[in-house]
């Protein structure tokens, strides 16, 4: 659990990494069998739950009442898995049990409580049971047991005295950790820090993840259209692999064929690696606004929150782009990275901004474009940061100027996605010039003497 600081000390947020492993064959087997021996305690407590409802008792849901229960049994039950690993699993039921209830007692009909077995369950362990030396971490393993010390693949971006827990968890074929650490809120000199009084508006979109419009004409603009052909490329190469293996799919309640099974695996590989690309690519656009907003002294962001139009079904296409957009993931991490800054995000409607006209105040059609016209009064602008403007002016206190933004900083996110310059070629595309490897939209110049016809390419007669 989080220490208490002392009174005077600086604020503190607490912030995850996560980081892959380096194991041996020996390694491997024995971080899966605490990873496994974490899934026995999570049937174990559906299993006594189950018992106890069968009798019509109370069930064991309380974090108190269930540790009572583990330490009741007596110690190595649960093969290699120490107490704290076996207790963080507890803590994971009574924290989903006590969620679902909640959800319940609103009224969600869909809650429902923890009954799924599950041959893993991650295990987390707090940082006076652990070491960390360099890329070296010991994990801690039941009494008498040998010592379990692995290897990272990186070094960590958080000092190991500020390590706070360390979960491992197994997540589309390979072992990962994730470190939580506790990270000071980001101090700034006298008269460079960020003034509340300030107030920036953020318009959130597909096209562009960030679109954020401040005093005195200064905007951003953070294009997404590298994540967008990432969702576009991951779909069709999903729907292709999906038409290849049809005829081998298994009937329900069979096993499937080794070559079926390869595909399910291989399956979940590119889907986790497609999840870390796109969610790479959103913190670096987040952190290209908070930087953009500490460097202006931006104290405040107004943030417009779209997620009531998720609901709405506006047909395939367009579901298809809602779904992909992950909208809660933008403003989540776009919080987390504001309260490092010392910057405050307040959420605030968003509906008409795209469509109304921040100088006379006009309601405007929506244009179909990105330009944004006012036929009243002549204003004309980016649309999202004519919404951004709009959505800055929503906020008691905070008031846009109606500029026109002259000053617009373009940002592009996704840099290191496949594909987005021309030194890195997607593998996943064929090339387009019958041998020659490129990217597509990549087009050679035609060569001499060629002219192009209509479709075809034809010699041109010699001049003596």
């Amino acid at each position: 659990m989080p220490r208490h600081n002392e009174p005077g000390s600086p604020a503190l947020v607490h912030r995850t990494a996560r980081a892959g492993l380096r194991l041996t064959r020996g390694q491997r087997r024995r971080l899966l069998g605490l990873l496994m021996s974490a899934g026995d305690v999570w049937a174990c407590v559906l299993e006594v739950n189950a018992w106890r409802k069968a009798r019509q008792d109370t069930p064991l849901v309380s974090y108190q009442a269930l540790c009572r229960e583990l330490a009741a049994s007596g110690p190595a039950c649960f093969g290699e898995l120490d107490t704290t690993g076996a207790r963080s699993v507890l803590r994971r039921y009574s924290d989903a049990w006590f969620a679902a209830a909640a959800r319940r007692k609103k009224g969600d009909g869909s809650a429902r409580f923890p009954r799924r077995r599950r041959r893993m369950m991650p295990a987390r362990w707090y940082h006076d049971r652990l070491a960390v030396d360099g890329r070296r971490l010991r994990i801690p393993v039941a009494r008498g047991c040998p010592p379990l010390q692995v290897r990272l693949d990186r070094d960590l971006p958080y000092p190991p005295g500020r390590i706070r827990s360390v979960t491992l968890l197994y997540e589309a074929g390979r072992l990962w950790v994730d470190v939580t650490a506790e990270v000071p809120v980001t101090v700034y000199p006298l008269g460079a820090e960020p003034d509340p009084g300030r107030v920036a508006g953020v318009d959130l979109g597909i096209i562009h993840p960030y679109a954020v419009a401040g005093r005195d004409g200064q905007a951003l603009l953070v294009s997404g259209r590298a994540i967008r052909a990432e969702h576009h490329q991951h779909l069709k190469d999903t729907k292709a692999r999906q038409r290849a293996v049809t005829r081998r799919a298994p009937k329900p309640g069979q096993r499937g064929s080794r070559r079926w099974r390869h595909y399910r695996r291989r399956q979940q590989i590119v889907e986790a690696r497609h999840q870390r690309r796109v969610r790479q690519a959103q913190h670096e656009a987040a952190r290209t606004v908070i930087g953009w907003a500490a460097d202006r002294r931006v104290g405040t962001l107004a943030v417009g929150d779209p997620r009531g139009v998720l609901s709405i079904d506006a047909g395939r296409r367009h579901n298809q782009r809602t779904r992909d957009w992950r909208v809660g993931h933008l403003i989540a991490t776009l919080r987390d990275k504001a309260e490092l800054a010392a910057i405050t995000l307040v959420l605030t409607d968003e509906r008409g901004t795209s469509s109304t006209c921040p100088a006379c105040r006009a309601r405007v059609p929506k244009p179909r474009g990105r330009v944004f016209c006012c036929p009243h009064c002549g204003l004309a602008g980016h649309r999202d940061l004519i919404a951004a403007a709009n959505i800055a002016g929503r906020l008691p206190g905070g008031i846009t100027p109606a500029v026109t933004a002259a000053d617009v900083t373009h940002r592009r996110a996704g840099n290191h996605l496949p594909g987005v310059s021309a030194a890195r070629r997607d593998p996943r595309r064929r090339p387009h010039h019958g041998d020659i490897r490129g990217s597509p939209g990549r087009h050679l110049p035609a060569p001499t003497g060629v002219t192009a016809g209509r479709g075809v390419a034809r010699l041109t007669a010699r001049t003596s």
